[in-house]
């Protein structure tokens, strides 16, 4: 029988079982897609040795007005502004400077007791002490003076730890000066339960459940300079040509500012006309936050919100839904998702301002950073479905649908972030599986191949590399790598390699009347981007009775599974590389996946089209005909 040469479609596709997806791929881990053939996908590379404070949920790049690019990070305790690899702390106080007398207690150990009465911190908050008046209980001065975390006592006492312990205990006569931060917030959501807590019909009878808002951060350049805030929090500004080691301040307590919104949901600066919108936000005059209210300020005017007949600021509130999740600029409009529809913002110009028209409605969507821009054409993920926006709102034809909604945790929504990679035509979406707590998947769309592929890793925020030079993306390890920056996983001082694969679904002869027998391999595959002098790869194939089978089941011809394994080799170093020609192998079985993968430093690869050499093997013992003459 002449050799079989095996070509599976683009992308990935876990809609059906493996039998019925025959000819496509069905399962892949850090592998993407081109031109219809799988390929590992690029390296990481932390971009420094610093690190920053907390979770981060919230990256944006951006340039100064002499071309220099920075970029804002925000985590659930801290802001920060990423310059040469420095993070530098911006996050802005709640109070001015408070004189405290006497505030220090100690126990003869690092724990130090403050006490300011109404402190109004919360376990896991910033205090920043200084000018401290002399040594307290055998702790020098200085080490009392800094940004120390608070664990709350009662509401007039706090703790923090000193860098070095106290000789006595007591409450020495020392004065020191307090500012505090902003309050913290969750890095996961909690789950709250209780009489009335939750949804109408949700739980049983007069009980109920939901969880507690992450900290979530929006940002938007104005100009040169930056304006973000935290989500439920107030509006905050921070001028660039201050430098990265002075704080943000409160938009409203500048001079000349009217009316800015001290709470809000979501902040957005348009990109071409430089109105700053505030989503879910106080109304004038207003202490209580109203989660569908829009206002703008005036054009090209950060501080002034207050509407008049000579300028642009004003309001609107959105009818359908219950809350404003999101929004980003688009083209020629602002697209503002609610939990339930989608509207584009438009400017009508003097004196109306901005109008809203309904392009979306039962629709639905998991989070503030849910949603990604490419092309013109929005995409973002839904509580069940992914959906597209390009003109007109569309449900967006999934092949891994119900893999991924199956098997993601819905407590933690939240988490959920999105971004493009523009450099390879993709969309990605980072999510909690059901039973982790954090970020541990991801799952990509190629707008360009109309596919999908997925994966295991663990991001928190993205930005695509735009003014950057890469795609930049947060980690667990409280540091901004790269992506798509050489071939190995960079993220921690000690280089790691990059596990990759894809396995095929199944496939066989003639329906699966026959078995099969195969018993030589000829791979195609290029380790073109590889930096190790001998990059290899290992070939599988699985065998099975049947499509319901397990593998390897009956085992191959030898008696194991080794000899289904078939390691692919680079056998010399010329400018058009050579790779192992052929693989003997013993095999037999009604069905075969094929799977290929990679687990050592340096390697990169291309998988194209092999060849199988095999024939018919019998139909198989207990192959017969039901009924007779």
């Amino acid at each position: 029988m002449p050799l079989k040469k095996l070509t599976f479609k683009s992308g990935v596709n876990r809609e059906n079982t493996r039998y019925t997806t025959e000819s496509g791929w069905y399962a892949c881990d850090k592998t993407r897609f081109r031109q219809g053939t799988p390929e590992k996908i690029g390296g990481w590379n932390r971009i420094s040795t610093e690190i920053y404070l907390g979770v981060c949920r919230s990256l944006w790049a951006w340039s100064t007005l002499s071309g220099y690019p920075i970029v804002g990070v925000g985590t659930h305790l801290k802001f920060y502004i990423q310059d040469g690899g420095q993070y530098y702390d911006v996050t802005p106080y709640r109070t001015a400077v408070i004189p405290l007398t006497n505030p220090f207690t100690t126990d003869g150990t690092t724990t130090v007791q403050v006490t300011d009465v109404a402190h109004g911190c919360i376990t896991g908050d910033f205090v920043t002490i200084s000018n401290v008046s002399g040594a307290v209980n055998g702790i020098p001065a200085a080490s009392l003076e800094g940004n120390f975390q608070v664990t709350v006592i009662d509401a007039d006492n706090y703790t923090i730890t000193s860098p070095t312990a106290a000789t006595s205990s007591g409450t020495p006569a020392v004065t020191a000066d307090v500012q505090y931060e902003i309050n913290t917030g969750s890095p996961v959501q909690v789950g709250i339960i209780g009489w009335g807590v939750g949804g109408w019909g949700l739980g049983g009878w007069g009980g109920g459940s939901f969880t507690s808002q992450i900290r979530l951060w929006s940002q938007s350049n104005f100009g040169e300079d930056l304006i973000f805030g935290p989500r439920g929090g107030g509006v905050y500004y921070w001028d660039t040509s201050s430098g990265p080691t002075v704080r943000a301040v409160d938009l409203a307590t500048q001079v000349g500012a009217s009316d800015v919104p001290t709470l809000q949901n979501y902040i957005l600066v348009s990109d071409i006309s430089r109105f700053v919108f505030a989503f879910g936000c106080n109304n004038y005059g207003g202490s209580t936050a109203d989660p569908m209210l829009i206002r703008w300020s005036d054009q090209e005017d950060a501080l002034n919100w207050t509407p008049s007949a000579i300028n642009q600021a004003g309001s609107l509130r959105l009818s359908r839904g219950s809350q404003i999740i999101t929004a980003i600029q688009s083209r020629q409009e602002v697209l503002v998702w609610t939990d339930a529809a989608l509207y584009a913002l438009q400017n009508l110009g003097a004196p109306t301002g901005w109008g809203a028209q309904l392009v979306g409605e039962n629709i639905s969507i998991v989070s503030q950073n849910a949603v990604a821009y490419a092309n013109g054409v929005a995409f973002w993920m839904g509580v069940d479905k992914f959906y597209v926006y390009s003109g007109t709102t569309k449900t967006l034809n999934c092949n891994l649908r119900q893999y991924i909604f199956s098997d993601i945790n819905i407590n933690q929504f939240q988490q959920i972030c999105s971004g493009t990679n523009e450099g390879f035509n993709e969309v990605w979406w980072f999510y909690p599986s059901a039973n982790s707590e954090v970020i541990d998947r991801y799952v990509i769309y190629n707008y360009l191949e109309d596919i999908w592929y997925y994966g295991t890793l663990g991001r928190t925020a993205w930005i695509d590399s735009g003014i950057l030079v890469y795609p930049l993306a947060a980690t667990y390890d409280n540091n901004l790598v790269d992506h798509e920056f050489g071939v190995d996983d960079n993220q921690t001082a000690t280089p790691q390699p990059i596990d990759a694969y894809i396995e095929s679904a199944e496939i066989d002869l003639d329906d699966g009347d026959s078995f099969m027998f195969v018993k030589r391999v000829l791979p195609d595959v290029t380790f073109r981007g590889s930096t190790t002098a001998s990059p290899s790869g290992t070939l599988t194939l699985k065998p099975l009775a049947n499509s319901g089978s397990g593998y390897l089941s009956p085992a191959s011809m030898g008696g194991t599974s080794s000899n289904a394994d078939a390691t692919v080799v680079r056998t010399a170093t010329v400018p058009i590389e050579a790779f192992t020609g052929q693989v003997y192998i013993r095999l037999r079985g009604r069905q075969i996946s094929v799977r290929f993968e990679s687990s050592a430093l340096g390697v990169q690869w291309q998988l194209g089209s092999l060849r199988l050499d095999m024939q018919a093997d019998g139909r198989g013992s207990g192959y017969g005909v039901i009924g007779g003459p």
